[in-house]
């Protein structure tokens, strides 16, 4: 069972997060989060676009504002 632990320890270190060595040693902390900066503005224009689509959807009426949405309650 063991073995099967270090392999994910292996797939992971040496796979998945290899990329990441590379800002280990930057000096630059702009440089060295970059990736999360691009993470923060994904996440910020897909929050923009999904309050743009939720306006849309109350201004036509579409939205169910009924107190219980679901049989069960």
């Amino acid at each position: 069972m063991s073995r099967f632990f270090y392999g994910i320890e292996d797939l992971f270190v040496n796979v998945l997060f290899a990329p990441y060595d590379l800002f280990r040693f930057m000096t630059s902390w702009w440089a060295s989060n970059s990736i999360n900066w691009i993470f923060m503005i994904i996440g910020f224009v897909a929050m923009v676009y999904w309050m743009g689509q939720l306006k849309i959807f109350d201004t036509n009426g579409e939205e169910d504002k009924s107190i219980s949405s679901h049989s069960y309650l």
